[in-house]
């Protein structure tokens, strides 16, 4: 099993089958290609998407629906062809795609989630992009409370 040296987990083992391959990489770091998703059961619903190639760059993430329920998608048909979906409709959550949103804990200040800009995976291929939203619905600091809503 391949394994990789990371600050936060330290030489962590991981399926080479579970990499995460994005294609054009994440805004502000475009050479990194290549994550995992680590989860551990004491952080969830929280997620850690770990470059392999960069053991200090670890992204905190949430799924969608525990941040906004009632959140829809709006993938712009480039990035549905780089995640080789039918760039003709919206991808359905969970059976075609894994949405997430960067979680953001500034110094000083509320804990935010990127809504703007979701990390979306296709769970077929494992191709990932952050599908940058063409329309500004969403913020890229939504603030986090803690409360039921309904769609």
């Amino acid at each position: 099993m391949p394994s990789t040296p990371t600050r936060d987990f330290g030489q962590l083992e991981y399926d080479a089958h579970a990499v995460l391959e994005f294609p054009v990489g994440l805004p502000g770091f475009e050479d990194e290609t290549r994550f995992v998703l680590v989860e551990r059961p004491a952080a969830a619903p929280l997620v850690f998407l770990q470059s392999l190639s960069r053991a200090d760059l670890c992204f905190v993430a949430a799924p969608l629906s525990t941040v906004d329920p009632c959140y829809e998608l709006g993938i712009t048909r480039e990035d549905l062809a780089r995640l080789e979906l039918d760039g003709e409709r919206q991808p359905h959550e969970p059976d075609e795609v894994i949405c997430l949103a960067i979680l953001t804990a500034p110094e000083r200040g509320a804990l935010t989630a990127n809504l703007l800009a979701p990390v979306v995976i296709n769970v077929r291929t494992r191709r990932a992009v952050q599908a940058v939203r063409a329309d500004s619905r969403y913020s890229h600091q939504h603030g986090l409370t803690l409360c039921e809503a309904s769609c």
